[in-house]
């Protein structure tokens, strides 16, 4: 269990006599760890928007394709784009050593018995990446359905993976992190044919019982890739926030001008 998300932290049962105050320190404690957050998470975003860069929090169960995922998109994209990941784990920096096999930075972060990443964690993290030189960046968040939802690291995008070999009926069990994602990548798909209890039509419903049209986007990385669908979506992501800057940078530019000018 996990000191510093509050999951360790448990409400005594409601059949049992609590001591004053008991359920409202509980949720105090909570709500700071939350707030305390927050504020990074926010302190990190206005890092990325201000270097231009697209930030994705990957979440998954353990052994569901994350850094084989980023492994196969690494390779398909960075010839175009600067790409940068920070791996999370409790232990070991397997994935890291993984990742910049394929050419690029990689910052791994291990974070013991805390089953999450947190704003803080990813802060630190950040001063050993070239933010000035980079388009995109992945946060690998630990492996769990459950906490990485709750804790807002800065990223632009939650993307959630769920393999094949988990079971149909995960987004009915761990709505939370469903509910949080923007889009949700069904992974190992090319086990499909040997997976014959998993069904992708009731994924695809229980996204939608959940009440957000999220986007499901089938993926294979190893032995028969299929990848397109995902780099598309990635791509329409980095072409709108790249307008969305230049936008932005016009405004800017614009507006100093007519201070120049009139002195506003």
């Amino acid at each position: 269990m996990c000191q510093t998300c509050g999951c360790a932290i448990t409400a005594v049962p409601r059949h049992e006599t609590a001591p004053p105050g008991a359920q409202s320190t509980v949720v105090e404690v909570l709500q700071n760890l939350l707030a305390e957050n927050d504020q990074v998470a926010h302190h990190n975003r206005a890092h990325f928007d201000e270097h231009h860069v697209l930030a994705i929090n990957l979440m998954s169960s353990p052994g569901a394709g994350k850094t084989a995922l980023l492994e196969a998109t690494i390779l398909a994209l960075k010839s175009r784009y600067r790409i940068a990941v920070i791996e999370g784990d409790l232990e070991t920096d397997n994935d890291a050593r993984r990742i910049r096999a394929q050419g690029v930075p990689a910052v791994q972060i291990t974070t013991g018995t805390a089953c999450h990443l947190d704003a803080a964690a990813v802060h630190r993290a950040l001063h050993e990446l070239p933010l000035d030189g980079l388009d995109l960046l992945f946060i690998e968040n630990v492996g769990n359905l459950v906490c990485p939802a709750s804790f807002d690291l800065g990223q632009h995008l939650n993307v959630t993976l769920l393999s094949v070999t988990e079971g149909d009926d995960k987004p009915a069990k761990y709505p939370v992190i469903f509910r949080a994602s923007d889009l949700v990548l069904l992974s190992k798909t090319d086990l499909l044919e040997v997976v014959d209890d998993f069904h992708p039509e009731r994924v695809a419903a229980a996204l939608g019982d959940l009440g957000h049209d999220t986007p499901l986007i089938r993926v294979a990385a190893r032995r028969t890739p299929s990848m397109a669908g995902w780099l598309d979506w990635l791509e329409a992501h980095l072409r709108s926030r790249n307008s969305e800057y230049r936008y932005i940078s016009a405004r800017q530019s614009s507006s100093a001008l007519l201070s120049s000018r009139f002195g506003a």
